[in-house]
C-alpha cells in the first residue's frame, strides 16, 4: 500500500500534477506508458473488459488514473492497444509455422501456466459490444498477416483469416460456452485434429518444418 502510494506520487510529480511540478520527461513517459499497458493486459485477462476498471488498472500500474486517460483517452482505446502490442510481441517472437499451434495451445491451457494472455484478454472481453470491434481487429491483423505468409496460394490472406476464425471459435466454445466434450478434451487430442486439418487449409511450403514436433494420431508419415 505504501509502495503504491509512493509510486503514484512520483508519477503525479513527473506528470505535471497541480502544484507546479516539472513536466514529465519523455523517457519517464514511455516507461509509465509501458507499465500501464502491462497492468492493463493482466487485469483484462483476469476479469474481462467490462469487469476491469480504470481504477483497478491504475492501482496495478502504480499510477494516477488521470494518466491512463491522458495517454490512451479511454478504456476501450487502452484495450485495443494492449491487443495490438501483445499481438506484435507474440508474432515477432514465435516462428510463423508454430504460431497457430502456440496460440491454440494457449487457449486449451486456459488458466494454466502455458495460457496465452493475448487470447485470454480477447475471450474474456468478447461479450462486450463496446470492446469487441477494436479487439477483433487488433488481434486478427497481426496473426493473419503472419499466417498468410506461410501460404503460396493466391487467396492466402483469406485462408489465414479462416484459420484465425477457427482458432477463436474453438476458444469461445471451450473457454466461454464450455461445451462438452470440447471443454474437457485433452489439449493434445484437440491439437491433433485441428493441426491435421490446418495442413490442408494452410499447407507448409516445400522444405518447411512440421507444425508440431510429435507425430499426430491418424497422420501417416
Amino acid at each position: 500500500m505504501d509502495g503504491g502510494e509512493h509510486t503514484q506520487g512520483q508519477d503525479r510529480s513527473a506528470g505535471g500534477a497541480p502544484g507546479g511540478e516539472e513536466p514529465q520527461r519523455p523517457r519517464d513517459a514511455r516507461e509509465t506508458r509501458a507499465r500501464i499497458l502491462r497492468a492493463a493486459g493482466a487485469v483484462f485477462a483476469e476479469r474481462g473488459y467490462d469487469a476491469a476498471t480504470v481504477r483497478d488498472i491504475a492501482a496495478r500500474a502504480g499510477v494516477n488514473q488521470a494518466l491512463i486517460f491522458r495517454y490512451f483517452g479511454s478504456k476501450k482505446a487502452l484495450l485495443a492497444e494492449v491487443m495490438a502490442q501483445d499481438g506484435k510481441e507474440q508474432v515477432s517472437t514465435t516462428p510463423p509455422e508454430r504460431l497457430f499451434e502456440t496460440a491454440l495451445r494457449g487457449v486449451l491451457a486456459e488458466g494454466g501456466a502455458d495460457a496465452d494472455r493475448l487470447l485470454a484478454v480477447y475471450l474474456r472481453s468478447i461479450g462486450s459490444a463496446d470492446a469487441a470491434p477494436e479487439t477483433v481487429r487488433a488481434l486478427g491483423e497481426e496473426y493473419a498477416a503472419a499466417l498468410a505468409a506461410l501460404s503460396e496460394a493466391d487467396d492466402g490472406t483469406l485462408r489465414a483469416q479462416l484459420a484465425m476464425a477457427w482458432l477463436l471459435g474453438i476458444g469461445l466454445m471451450r473457454v466461454v460456452v464450455r461445451q462438452e466434450p470440447l471443454a474437457s478434451a485433452e489439449p493434445d487430442a484437440v491439437c491433433a485434429h485441428v493441426l491435421t486439418a490446418l495442413d490442408r487449409l494452410l499447407p507448409m511450403p516445400p522444405g518447411g518444418e512440421a507444425r508440431t514436433g510429435e507425430q499426430r494420431p491418424g497422420v501417416r508419415s
